[in-house]
């Protein structure tokens, strides 16, 4: 590890924000999770003024990014300690939504294809798994993602009759929910259920990684701009550092077609270190509107240090032995 590294994995560990020192420390000094250590720093994630501010300004269950919907999902990536009863009631808001009549009505399926933004249901697995939420529900959440599947292994909720292709943004977070339910239920699962989730996650990750994660396959060249932009939070955004953490998660970060997009998020290195927010999807404001966050995620500069995507990124670089 160079010295300009190690400086800012020193700032990361005396951070402000007890998430990313809490990330540090995984990633770092190897950390168990259950540790003392690892349980206090738990307990002040719980108590930082950022999530605090975060749950008393939750709007409704969907409003970008102040719904219960976000909130939770927020929770889950800021390590926000797991089984807090206190949080039942706005995964039950999320449920509700998810359930009822009116919600399931919306549910179409064109020439052969359901069209549905599963990223709502892969993000209330995800954080249902994450947060200790699970009940009933979680399961036919998850049988909504197979059944919902496409056959080129992604989900969509494009309507156009035209649509052949699934979405890159509606196949991530679907792929890292079926990921988690499986590390956490796989050995209690029927032989047929697991088959049925392992053959999901293969089909669903094969989108990606024939692609290297961000390139077409006709022309070679990137599928979209912003696939490679570096930005936290995520939301329901693909970008190449979001996917290499949920391949990561899954235990395909070896496959060598992640390597182009490992090679150009380190070519993305500040010259005294870190790496920098280069795009983001929210507004950091008091008014009451659709993208607002009622916390800061940090500068946005292509030339200047962010934490967060620092930390995610010294993550990643970690578990691919190239920090």
């Amino acid at each position: 590890m160079n010295s300009s590294r190690l400086h800012v994995i020193n700032q990361l560990q005396d951070s402000e924000e007890p998430s990313i020192r809490y990330s540090t420390a995984l990633y770092r000094d190897h950390e168990d999770p259950n540790s003392l250590k690892m349980r206090e720093l738990q307990e002040e994630i719980r108590n930082s003024p950022r999530v605090q501010s975060l749950l008393s300004h939750v709007n409704g269950v969907y409003a970008k990014w102040q719904g219960a919907h976000w909130v939770l999902s927020l929770l889950a990536e800021l390590h926000y300690p797991s089984g807090d009863d206190s949080l039942l009631h706005l995964r039950d808001q999320v449920y509700n939504w998810l359930f009822s009549p009116k919600f399931l009505k919306k549910i179409k399926t064109i020439r052969g294809k359901v069209r549905r933004c599963t990223s709502q249901e892969g993000n209330a697995i995800y954080f249902s798994h994450k947060l200790g939420l699970i009940d009933d529900r979680t399961e036919q959440l998850v049988d909504r993602l197979l059944k919902f599947q496409w056959s080129d292994g992604g989900w969509n909720c494009d309507k156009n009759p035209e649509a052949r292709c699934s979405s890159y943004h509606e196949r991530l977070i679907p792929l890292r929910a079926l990921v988690r339910y499986l590390n956490d239920s796989g050995n209690q699962l029927p032989k047929s259920r697991r088959n049925a989730i392992q053959n999901a996650i293969e089909n669903a990750k094969e989108v990606f990684l024939k692609r290297e994660l961000f390139l077409s396959i006709s022309t070679g060249n990137s599928i979209h701009p912003n696939f490679t932009l570096l930005h936290f939070p995520y939301y329901w955004r693909y970008n190449i550092l979001f996917a290499l953490k949920v391949l990561n998660e899954g235990g395909f970060l070896e496959d060598p077609r992640c390597q182009k997009a490992l090679r150009l998020i380190e070519s993305k290195e500040l010259p005294t270190g870190g790496f920098p927010t280069e795009i983001k999807y929210y507004t950091f404001s008091a008014k009451a509107r659709s993208g607002r966050s009622s916390v800061n995620w940090g500068r946005t500069s292509k030339q200047k240090l962010n934490e967060w995507v620092t930390s995610e990124v010294f993550s990643i670089l970690n578990d691919a032995d190239r920090l």
